[in-house]
C-alpha cells in the first residue's frame, strides 16, 4: 500500500507533456538518497489520544486511548514502547504524569480529576522520549475545559473592556463572585495580582459590591511584549476561609494580526500568483476582514475578503516596478494598511489547484530569463516518503502537470520545486483524503430507539476496500443531552493523524475540514495550508547534511542503568545488585562493563516502587560511587492552543456541570466518591515525634529505642553508636544481633526498603541519618512476621540529603531510587442491570467506554452495554487502526426515551 518511489511513466504519459524518468546517474538521485537516509536514521512518531468526552468536571474520570504511528509509513509504531501522558494546568504545571506501555503503537489509560484540582483550561500532552528530539511542537497537546461545581464554593464570571491610549493598552476586568446558586458574595474582601507573560504588573485589594463584583484596571504599557496572562484573585469568605481563583487574560487588546502568503513562497514580476491571507484576532481566533489591493500609484487593483476563520485568497499579477499595499477594513470599522511582500524580478511560481476530488493540477511558471537554463525537478513526498519525482523542461514559460490523488496516501503532501542545480526554489502543501486507506465501520442490530437502562447489543463489521480487517478500536458513548458535541471543533483520529499533527501552530476548528468533501470545504482547507506552518522535512538541512542531535533514544522497556566509579575511575566487572521489597521481595544482579556501566533492563514495575542499587567492588567499598542515568523531565512550553482557552469555564459548562453534579452526589452517597475535608486553622500542641518520616510499620517513633539526628551528631558510625547503648544488642562486623533471638543478624529497613540481615550498618553515612529505631521486643517485631524474628533496625535518612535527580545516595556504593513505573490502568465501570438490578438512579455522562475493542479475522466485534436513566440522543463514536495503518472513525446516534 505504501509505495516507496513512484516514477510517473508509461501509465501516466497521457497526463504529462514531458519526460518523467530519472536515471541512476542523475545528480538529483543523490539528493533523494539523502532524504531516504535521513528518514531511516531519524524516523518520526505521531501520537493521538481518543478521549471519551470533549470536556470534564472535577470528580470526573478522563478516559483515553493512545494511538502512536510512524510518520512516514503511517503504520502503528514499533519504535517506542513507552508513552508519557501528562495533565497540565493553566499555570503550565504538570499535575499528573503517567507512563504507559505501548504494544504495536497502542495503549490506554485515565486521569482521576480529584477535588484537589480547580476548574480551568487544562492540557493533555502525550509524547515518547524519541519524539523529544524533534521538539514539543509535534507532541499531542490538546486543551480541554474542566469545570467545577460539585466541589466548588465560589464561581466567577469575568468580562473585559478594552481601550488604547498613546500606545498603551488598557483593560478593565469586571469579576463577579457568586455561590453555587448564583447568589453574589457582597461586601467581601478580594486581593488580586495581575501577571502578563509571567511578569507581575499590578496587585491590590478591593471589596465586592452588592452584585459581588470588583473592577481591576490593567495597564499594559509594553503591548509588543506582554500579550496575555492571568489574574489571581483571593476572596475572603464570611467564616474567614479564603478561596483562590485564577482567571485567564487571553489578550490586552482587540488588535488583529494580518499576514499575506504568496503561493509557493514568492511573488514574481509578470507571473500571476495566488496570495493567501490570514487574519487572527488577539484571542487567537480567525476574524474575517475585507479590503482592497492598491499599487504604489494608489490605483485599486482588486478587492478581497476572507471567507472562513479569517482566511481567504486572491490572484495578483505583480508588474515590474510596482509595489502593492492592502487597505484592510476590520470588523470594528477601523482600517489597517499593510505592505504586501515585494515581488522578485526573476523567479518561479508553483501553483496547485487541489479542488478536484480525484486529481491535483499543478502549474509551474518562470520568468523569461530563466527559460532554457536546465531542467527543473518537481517532487511530491509525504513525511519523507517520495511518491513522485519528475523533470520539467524550461523550454516553455508555463508547464502543466496533472497528478492522480490515488497515487498518494491520505494526509499532507509536500510539493517542492527544485532548480537545475538541485536547490529548493518553491514549495507548497496539499491535502489528500482518499477512501482506500480508511476502515469502513458498519453497525448491525442498532435500533433507532431504546428505553432507559435498555440493553444495547451491537455487532461491528470492519472492512477495508470491501475486505474484512482485524483492527484495534476505541468506543465512546455519551448522551448529547449532557455532553453536547462541538462538531467543527472536535479533534479526532483523522483530523489529528492526517492534518494537525504535521502542522505547527494552532488549527482552529479542525473537524470542519472533514465534515464535508465539497468544493467550498476543499477551498477552505487549501487556504489553511497556504497560511499554516510546516516543519517536518527541511530540504536545506538535508542538502547540507544538517541532521538533528539525538539526545533521547527510543525506549523499548523500563530500565535502571548507570555507572560505577571508584576514586573517579570506572569500575570494570563490578557486581551491582538491584532489589526491592515494595510488593514482595525482588533481587537481581549484573556486572559492570569495561567502562563501569551497568543496566537492568527488560524489567516491568508499576508506580510507587522503590529500589536499592548496591555496588560491590571489594571488601573495602570506600569511595565507590553509583551514578544513575536520569532523564530530565520535559519542559512545559506555553500553550499554543490559545484559541481554545475559555475565560469563564464554569459558565460555559454550566449545563454539563448541573448534570454531572447529580451523578457525583449519588456516587458520594454510595461511598464511591469523597470530597476533601477542609478544616479551619487549628493550633494543636503535641509531643514532637522523634522519627516523623519513619516507615516503621508500628507507627513512627514506636520502638524499643530511638535516636535522632541530633543524637548522632558526634557519632563516627551507626554500629559504634549503638554498641552499648541498647540493652540486649550486640554489634559484630557492622551488624546488630539481639541476645533474645537465636542466630541471625537483625534486619535493616532503610527508608522503607528491607535490606535484609546481610546489610552492614556501616554502609550508611551517619550524617545522612534522620532517625534510627531499634525493634527487639515481640510487641514491636511481630508486625514484620518472619522477617522480624531476629529483630529490626529502621533507618530513616534525611529528606533531600544527598539527592541527585530523583534518587538519593546514602553511602558509598548504595543509592535508593524511586523511578516512575507503569501506571496501573483502571477499568471503566459498566453496569449489567439484567444480572444485578439497582434501584438507585444512574446519571453517568459517559455511558460506555471501551479502549480496546478488537475485530476478529472476519472483521466482526461485539459490543454490549446498558443505557442510563437519562433520555436524549446517545452518540456512539468509534475510532481505530489496523496493522496496515488504515484509520477508522464512525459516528452513530440513537434515541433513548
Amino acid at each position: 500500500m505504501k509505495q516507496k518511489l513512484i516514477i510517473l511513466a508509461i501509465t501516466l504519459l497521457s497526463l504529462f507533456s514531458f519526460s518523467a524518468f530519472i536515471t541512476d546517474d542523475d545528480p538529483f538521485t543523490d539528493l533523494l538518497k539523502k532524504l531516504e537516509e535521513f528518514t531511516k536514521k531519524f524516523p518520526q512518531e505521531k501520537v493521538y489520544l481518543h478521549l471519551d468526552k470533549p470536556y470534564y468536571a472535577i470528580g470526573d474520570d478522563i478516559w483515553f486511548k493512545a494511538y502512536v504511528v510512524d510518520s512516514k509509513t503511517a503504520l502503528p509504531s514499533t519504535l517506542s514502547s513507552i508513552l508519557y501522558v501528562e495533565l497540565i494546568n493553566e499555570k503550565d504545571s504538570v499535575k499528573r504524569q503517567i507512563k504507559l506501555p505501548l504494544q504495536s503503537g497502542i495503549s490506554w489509560g485515565d486521569f482521576k480529576l480529584t477535588d484537589s484540582l480547580g476548574e480551568g483550561n487544562y492540557r493533555i500532552r502525550a509524547y515518547t522520549q524519541w519524539m523529544r528530539n524533534a521538539g514539543p511542537e509535534f507532541f499531542f497537546d490538546k486543551t480541554i475545559k474542566i469545570g467545577n461545581s460539585w466541589a466548588n464554593k465560589v464561581f466567577t464570571k469575568t468580562s473585559n473592556q478594552y481601550s488604547t491610549e498613546n500606545n498603551t493598552e488598557k483593560v478593565n476586568s469586571t469579576i463577579q463572585f457568586t455561590d453555587h446558586d448564583g447568589k453574589p458574595y457582597a461586601n467581601s474582601l478580594v486581593s488580586y495580582e495581575v501577571q502578563l507573560n509571567s511578569r507581575n504588573i499590578a496587585k491590590g485589594k478591593a471589596t465586592t459590591n452588592e452584585n459581588g463584583e470588583i473592577n481591576i484596571p490593567i495597564v499594559n504599557n509594553q503591548p509588543n511584549l506582554y500579550k496575555s496572562g492571568k489574574i489571581t484573585a483571593t476572596i475572603t469568605m464570611a467564616d474567614k476561609q479564603t478561596v483562590v481563583k485564577t482567571i485567564p487574560i487571553k489578550s490586552t487588546s482587540t488588535d488583529v494580526d494580518i499576514q499575506f502568503f504568496p503561493e509557493g513562497g514568492n511573488l514574481v514580476d509578470g507571473l500571476p500568483s495566488k496570495v493567501a491571507i490570514k487574519s487572527i484576532n488577539a484571542n487567537g481566533l480567525g476574524e474575517n476582514v475585507s479590503g482592497r489591493i492598491l499599487d504604489n500609484e494608489n490605483n485599486e487593483i482588486l478587492k478581497f475578503e476572507t471567507a472562513y476563520l479569517g482566511m481567504g485568497s486572491f490572484i495578483l499579477n505583480p508588474l515590474a516596478g510596482k509595489t502593492y499595499t492592502a487597505k484592510i477594513k476590520l470588523a470594528n470599522g477601523s482600517e489597517k494598511t499593510i505592505a504586501l511582500p515585494k515581488a522578485q524580478t526573476s523567479g518561479y511560481v508553483l501553483s496547485v489547484n487541489n479542488t478536484d476530488s480525484v486529481k491535483m493540477s499543478i502549474k509551474v511558471m518562470l520568468t523569461t530569463d530563466l527559460m532554457n537554463k536546465g531542467d527543473l525537478r518537481l517532487v511530491g513526498q509525504h513525511n519523507g516518503d517520495v511518491y513522485f519525482v519528475t523533470k520539467l523542461s524550461t523550454e516553455k514559460q508555463l508547464i502543466s502537470v496533472s497528478v492522480p490523488k490515488l497515487e498518494f496516501p491520505s494526509g499532507l503532501v509536500q510539493l517542492t520545486l527544485f532548480s537545475a542545480d538541485n536547490l529548493p526554489i518553491a514549495e507548497r502543501l496539499a491535502f489528500i483524503n482518499n477512501s482506500h486507506d480508511k476502515i469502513d465501520i458498519n453497525v448491525e442490530n442498532l435500533k433507532p430507539t431504546y428505553s432507559k437502562r435498555g440493553n444495547v447489543d451491537l455487532t461491528l463489521t470492519t472492512t477495508n476496500n470491501a475486505k474484512p480487517i482485524q483492527g484495534s478500536f476505541s468506543v465512546a458513548i455519551t448522551n448529547t443531552a449532557a455532553v453536547a458535541p462541538d462538531l467543527e471543533n472536535e479533534s479526532n483520529i483523522l483530523t489529528n493523524l492526517l492534518l494537525t499533527s504535521d502542522l505547527t501552530g494552532y488549527v482552529e476548528k479542525p473537524n470542519h475540514y472533514f465534515l464535508k468533501n465539497d468544493l467550498k470545504t476543499r477551498n477552505e482547507l487549501d487556504n489553511l495550508l497556504l497560511t499554516q506552518g510546516w516543519r517536518k522535512i527541511n530540504w536545506k538541512n538535508i542538502i547540507n547534511n544538517q541532521f538533528p542531535a539525538i539526545t533521547y533514544q527510543p525506549e523499548k522497556h523500563l530500565k535502571i542503568s548507570g555507572k560505577i566509579t571508584k576514586g573517579g575511575k570506572p569500575v570494570a566487572k563490578g557486581k551491582v545488585v538491584l532489589f526491592s521489597n515494595t510488593n514482595g521481595f525482588f533481587v537481581i544482579d549484573t556486572l559492570s562493563d569495561t567502562n563501569g556501566r551497568f543496566s537492568f533492563d527488560q524489567i516491568d514495575f508499576t508506580e510507587n516502587i522503590k529500589f536499592v542499587v548496591q555496588a560491590r567492588t571489594d571488601k573495602n567499598n570506600k569511595n565507590t560511587q553509583i551514578d544513575l542515568d536520569i532523564v530530565p523531565d520535559q519542559v512545559v512550553t506555553i500553550n499554543k492552543n490559545t484559541g481554545d482557552v475559555e475565560v469563564n469555564v464554569n459558565e460555559t459548562l454550566m449545563p454539563y456541570l448541573a448534570q454531572s453534579t447529580k451523578y457525583f452526589d449519588e456516587q458520594t452517597k454510595r461511598g464511591f466518591l469523597n470530597k476533601t475535608i477542609t478544616l479551619k486553622t487549628v493550633n494543636i500542641v503535641e509531643k514532637k515525634n522523634p522519627a516523623p518520616n519513619s516507615s516503621n510499620l508500628n507507627g513512627a517513633g514506636r520502638a524499643d529505642f530511638v535516636a535522632t539526628a541530633k543524637d548522632l551528631e558526634t557519632a563516627f558510625s551507626l554500629s559504634m553508636y549503638l554498641q552499648g547503648r541498647v540493652a540486649g544488642i550486640m554489634i559484630r562486623d557492622g551488624k546488630a544481633y539481639s541476645t533474645r533471638a537465636n542466630g541471625g543478624a537483625m534486619s535493616i529497613v532503610l527508608d522503607g526498603i528491607n535490606m535484609g540481615s546481610d546489610f552492614s550498618l556501616d554502609d550508611i553515612i551517619v550524617q545522612d541519618v534522620e532517625s534510627i529505631e531499634v525493634l527487639k521486643s515481640i510487641g514491636n517485631t511481630a508486625i514484620y512476621g518472619s522477617g522480624g524474628a531476629s529483630g529490626v533496625i529502621v533507618v530513616t535518612t534525611k529528606r533531600g540529603a544527598g539527592t541527585e535527580g530523583n534518587y538519593a545516595r546514602y553511602s558509598p556504593g548504595i543509592v535508593t531510587y524511586a523511578p516512575k513505573g507503569y501506571y496501573q490502568v483502571r477499568q471503566f465501570y459498566s453496569p449489567k442491570y439484567e444480572a444485578t438490578p439497582d434501584p438507585k438512579p444512574d446519571f453517568r455522562s459517559t455511558v460506555y467506554w471501551n479502549p480496546h475493542l478488537v475485530s476478529d479475522p472476519t472483521g466482526k466485534a461485539k459490543l454490549n452495554y446498558y443505557n442510563t436513566d437519562q433520555s436524549g440522543t446517545y452518540r456512539i463514536v468509534i475510532e481505530g487502526i489496523d496493522s496496515n495503518g488504515n484509520l477508522a472513525r464512525k459516528v452513530y446516534t440513537y434515541e433513548v426515551k
